[in-house]
C-alpha cells in the first residue's frame, strides 16, 4: 500500500491501531507498477471480519490504546477445528472461537478431527454437546477419510476459513479433500502434546469455482477483541432465554444477587461446562480495554 494511504487507515478512528491493514479477503482496487508488483489504492468496505487481540510489543503503545489483529475479512463460514485426541479435544479453545464469531457475526461450524484414536467415543458426546446449541458439527478422519466429503461439499461457493491449535490435522484435511495443494503436514510433540507450526502465514486459495479456503497459522490460544464485559452473555446462544430475566440491567453473570443466567446454571439449563468457558473469558476482559 502507498504510505499515504496506509497512515489515513491507521488514524481513521481514534485510539485505535491495527496490524494487517489489507487482510487475506478483502477486497481491493489496484494499479500495476510493473511485472507482478503493484500499490493498493483502496479496501472496500468489508462484510464482515475476523480478529482478535494482537499481542503488545514492548514500547508500542501508548496507555488507552488498543490493538487488533485482523485475521481475514468478508467470510462465510469460520470452521474451528480441535482434534480428539493428540493434542487433546479442547472446548475451551472452541468456546472461545464461537464468541469471537458470534461477535463478528460469521457463522461457525465446529469439526472434530482424527475420530480414528478416539477410543472412548468423546467426539459423539461433543457433537450432541454442540448440536444442542445450534452450531453444525463435522467427525472426521484422514486415516479412514470418515466425513471428508461431507466437510468438503458444506464449504463449495463459499468463502470459509479454518481455524485451530497446532497439530489438530488442519493441513492434513486440506490434502485429504485437495491432494494438489500438498499442504505441509507437522507434527505433534510427544512430550508436550503440542503441535509444531507448520503454516506460518495465512494464505487463502481457490480450490473450486467460487470456493476458497483461507489456511491460518496455529495458535495456542486467543482472546477475542472489543469485546466489554457487560456484552460477553451475548456471544453465548444459550444465555439468550434468561439473560433479559436478571434483577440488574448490568448484570455480568458472576455473583450478582438474582442473576438468571447463574440461576439456570444451578438448575441444570445452562451446561456448567459452557459457563465455566464464559468465566475464563470474563476474566480476561479488562473495563477499561487496558491490557
Amino acid at each position: 500500500m502507498r504510505g499515504r494511504f496506509k497512515k489515513e487507515l491507521l488514524h481513521k478512528k481514534n485510539k485505535l491501531s491495527t496490524y494487517d491493514i489489507a487482510v487475506l479477503g478483502d477486497w481491493v482496487e489496484f494499479e500495476i507498477i510493473s511485472g507482478s508488483v503493484g500499490v493498493i489504492n483502496s479496501i472496500e468496505k468489508r462484510r464482515n471480519y475476523l480478529s482478535r487481540k494482537a499481542k503488545r510489543l514492548r514500547g508500542s503503545l501508548k496507555r488507552g490504546e488498543r490493538i487488533e489483529q485482523i485475521i481475514a475479512a468478508n467470510l462465510d463460514t469460520l470452521y474451528v477445528i480441535s482434534s480428539i485426541s493428540f493434542p487433546k479435544f479442547n472446548n475451551r479453545f472452541i468456546d472461545r472461537i464461537i464468541v469471537a464469531a458470534e461477535s463478528a457475526n460469521i457463522d461457525l461450524q465446529i469439526v472434530i478431527n482424527k475420530s480414528d484414536l478416539d477410543e472412548r467415543n468423546l467426539a459423539a458426546e461433543w457433537e450432541l454437546f454442540y448440536s444442542d446449541l445450534g452450531y453444525k458439527v463435522f467427525i472426521t478422519s484422514t486415516m479412514s477419510n470418515k466425513g471428508i466429503d461431507n466437510l468438503k461439499n458444506s464449504f463449495k461457493g463459499k468463502i470459509n476459513l479454518f481455524w485451530g491449535q497446532s497439530g489438530v490435522g488442519k493441513s492434513s484435511l486440506f490434502n485429504a479433500m485437495y491432494p494438489e495443494l500438498n499442504f505441509a503436514v507437522g507434527e505433534v510433540s510427544e512430550a508436550s502434546n503440542k503441535g509444531r507450526h507448520t503454516t506460518v502465514t495465512g494464505i487463502m486459495k481457490m480450490v473450486e469455482k467460487d470456493t476458497y479456503i483461507i489456511d491460518t497459522p496455529g495458535i495456542r490460544e486467543i482472546d477475542p477483541y472489543g469485546i466489554k464485559k457487560e456484552d460477553l452473555g451475548h456471544y453465548f446462544v444459550e444465555f439468550a432465554e434468561f439473560i433479559h430475566s436478571c434483577k440488574f440491567n448490568t448484570c455480568i453473570h458472576e455473583h450478582e444477587p438474582g442473576c438468571a443466567v447463574v440461576k439456570a446454571v444451578e438448575e441444570g439449563k445452562i451446561s456448567p461446562e459452557r459457563y465455566e468457558s464464559y468465566l475464563n473469558l470474563l476474566n480476561t476482559i479488562e473495563d477499561d480495554m487496558f491490557y
